[in-house]
């Protein structure tokens, strides 16, 4: 029976133990009749509840039973004093009825409790309150009594609900935790129930424990005096104390065992868990993760479609890194655990960490060697992009027609043709080490976990086939712009020749120009005498060979440049307007030639004559008559131009020039005439002794002498002037 089923008629407090003793050290019973009508039934039920708690132990030592019939009927007592019978004869050694002071003394020889004994089983008295002391020690005594014994009803039924209360739960709780300990499977919802239960049950029992420790039920230690507190039921007899902590130790043992298999279980959902865990990241890495690399083996095909593959496997990559972050966190979980783990434990998770780090280690380098080969396809396609931008530049300036102004814009075009096939052949260099590299890489890349398909394979074959067709083709457009490199090399090297024939030939022709202006402006004395002349005659051929070579130089030049020109295919740029040119000077070269040869040659002949004149003694007039003619003809030339094919005219040197040449050539006329008259006078006094007057010979004598002077002075002024124009001209040959 508890407590909770009967509370209402505990309340009612028709009977209690009030923790006091007899001098027998039975418990007292004590039943306080009200002046209201008493429920024999639920009295009944009262005294069945409060018998079922004392032990067998103390049940034997008998109870003394006080029946409080102050403020009830002396019926109601009787029949309260043979129900004891019925309900606890074994257990009652002594009834005391505390009887009012004087309303039951005329009844009381109607029934005599005494004369009864044997039938009831107890001894029954009657006795004041007062007197009560007799039987029972004060202290044993609630003050309802004139005890000193204190008993709170409510608080003791408050306790004793807490008491049913943590032992039914209690034992409830172990019968359930001895089922769950003894099975292998409790949800976490169960755990957190049971861990919340337990630990309301211990501190429920440890607070009931520590009151029972504290109040005794008895109030009393070791039968002394009066208790302390609101409450003081009995001692060891109620067995409150031992089965609390009987219930506490149960609990903690089972507690502590629960905690153990919660802690196992824990550790093995925790390995089933991290297993778990490691077969997602081992079956995503090798399943859709290869997968993902296996499908995307591409290189592209230009620098855009490089770097679109690039981007998508930045999303592979970010992919992968989620993964590869649950790998870390496993990792570190595994860590723990093998630290603290037992020697099964360890193997297995010794094993299930390599097995997580094989793969993430080998998806991992798969995921770098892919980002080497994209980098490496990247960087091959901007150098083919490159490349073939080169090319199409230096095609371009091969299609384009060449029309330089001059030999240096030529250079300058050839120069920066030279500059671009050398920029395409670096590139191609480049090229071909970046090809190499992109095979390396790809040929380097690590195995599959699984077994490869034919599909990756394939795929890397066909950019195998792709990068070295790549290359094929980059080596052909170099080498056709070579071809055409060469052709546009040998052709600018012709406009170059072509150019230089046509600037050496107007060289040939300002050359020969200069030669004429020499010619004409310098070229005036004629000699003071034949070896002079003579001299003078042989510095002009040597003068006109020089021009001639010039000549020459220039029409084999101007032949160049027609052969140049035929050539290029090209407009002859020379022969309207160079060779007529040179042609015209060279005509007037010619004739200014000619004519300075026949005044030399003339004058040759005059000195030579005159000369002869001169030196003999006996000449004859025909050879003077000679002189007198070749001298006049001699003036004249000198007065006459030079009358170029064009019909233009030109004469030697400066009218001053010509003077003091014919001055010579009037000098030596007049020698010979004073020759004439020395051989007329001979001829006249041929008998006679001359006489010359020492004045005449005198005078004749200074003027000769002063004659003689002027004429060396200036035919060494014009022998020099000659010889620097020579000199200069044969220069600029």
């Amino acid at each position: 029976m508890e407590a909770t089923t009967i509370l209402s008629i505990l309340k009612k407090k028709l009977a209690f133990l009030s923790g006091g003793k007899d001098r027998r050290s039975g418990l007292i019973l004590t039943i306080p009749l009200s002046s209201d009508q008493t429920s024999m039934e639920e009295l009944s039920t009262t005294l069945d509840y409060l018998l079922s708690i004392p032990s067998e132990k103390c049940k034997a030592r008998g109870f003394t039973v006080i029946v409080d019939g102050r403020k009830s009927q002396w019926n109601i007592v009787k029949t309260v004093v043979l129900m004891l019978q019925n309900v606890i004869p074994a257990e009652v050694s002594l009834v005391c009825v505390v009887k009012p002071d004087e309303f039951w003394d005329k009844k009381v020889t109607h029934f005599c409790f005494w004369k009864e004994k044997d039938r009831l089983g107890f001894e029954v008295i009657l006795v004041s309150a007062n007197k009560l002391t007799r039987y029972i020690e004060p202290c044993q005594l609630t003050d309802d009594f004139g005890g000193s014994l204190d008993y709170d009803h409510t608080d003791w039924l408050n306790k004793r609900l807490i008491f049913e209360k943590f032992t039914k739960e209690s034992t409830s709780l172990l019968d359930e935790l001895s089922i769950i300990n003894d099975s292998e499977k409790t949800s976490s919802m169960d755990k957190d129930k049971y861990l919340l239960s337990l630990c309301l049950s211990l501190s429920t029992g440890h607070e009931l424990l520590s009151e029972l420790q504290q109040r005794r039920f008895n109030g009393s230690e070791g039968g002394g005096g009066g208790g302390q507190g609101a409450w003081c039921p009995m001692e060891e007899e109620l067995l409150a104390q031992p089965q609390v902590m009987k219930l506490l130790d149960s609990l903690r043992e089972q507690y502590t065992r629960y905690q153990e298999l919660c802690r196992q279980r824990n550790k093995r959902t925790q390995l089933d868990e991290i297993h778990a865990k490691v077969m997602q990241v081992v079956t995503w890495l090798q399943g859709p993760g290869s997968e993902l690399l296996k499908t995307h083996q591409a290189i592209g095909d230009s620098i855009r479609a490089a770097q679109a593959l690039q981007q998508k496997h930045e999303e592979i990559e970010s992919q992968h890194s989620e993964w590869f972050a649950v790998y870390v966190e496993l990792n570190q979980q595994i860590a723990a655990l093998l630290s603290a783990g037992e020697e099964e434990e360890v193997a297995e998770l010794k094993a299930l960490q390599q097995q997580l780090s094989d793969v993430c280690y080998r998806q991992a380098a798969q995921l770098e060697s892919r980002q080497n080969v994209l980098q490496a396809a990247q960087s091959f396609h901007s150098t083919t992009q490159e490349l073939s931008q080169q090319l199409d530049g230096l095609l371009g300036m091969l299609c384009a027609d060449v029309a330089p102004a001059d030999g240096a814009s030529i250079q300058q075009n050839l120069k920066l043709l030279e500059e671009k096939l050398q920029s395409v052949e670096a590139g191609l260099t480049s090229l071909r080490q970046k090809g190499a590299l992109l095979l390396e890489q790809m040929c380097s890349q690590p195995s599959w976990s699984l077994e490869e398909t034919e599909s990756p394979a394939g795929e890397q074959q066909d950019n195998v086939q792709q990068i070295q067709a790549v290359m094929e083709e980059m080596q052909l457009r170099k080498q056709r712009c070579e071809d055409m490199v060469d052709v546009r090399r040998l052709k600018m090297l012709q406009m170059v020749q072509l150019f230089k024939c046509e600037e050496d030939a107007l060289q040939a022709v300002e050359w020969l120009g200069e030669l004429l202006d020499a010619l004409l402006k310098t070229h005036v004395r004629l000699g003071d005498d034949s070896q002079e002349t003579r001299n003078m005659l042989d510095k002009h051929r040597k003068f006109v060979d020089v021009a001639q070579s010039t000549y020459d130089y220039g029409r084999q030049l101007l032949q160049a440049t027609v052969v140049l020109c035929q050539s290029l295919r090209c407009t002859t740029r020379s022969s309207g307007d160079t060779l007529p040119r040179l042609n015209r000077v060279w005509k007037q070269f010619s004739v200014s030639a000619e004519e300075r040869q026949q005044r030399l040659e003339l004058a040759l002949n005059f000195h030579t004559t005159a000369e002869k004149v001169l030196q003999q003694e006996c000449v004859e007039a025909e050879l003077l008559d000679e002189v007198d003619s070749l001298g006049k003809t001699l003036l004249d030339r000198l007065t006459m131009p030079v009358i170029f094919p064009d019909g233009s005219e030109q004469y030697f040197g400066s009218p001053s020039d010509t003077a003091a040449a014919a001055e010579g050539v009037r000098e030596r006329l007049l020698l010979v005439e004073e020759r004439r008259l020395q051989l007329q006078e001979s001829r006249l006094h041929n008998d006679e002794e001359e006489e010359v007057p020492n004045g005449q010979e005198g005078r004749l004598d200074v003027i000769g002498e002063e004659l003689s002077e002027k004429e060396e002075q200036d035919e060494e002024a014009e022998v020099g002037q000659e010889d620097e124009e020579f000199e200069r001209a044969t220069q600029n040959c």
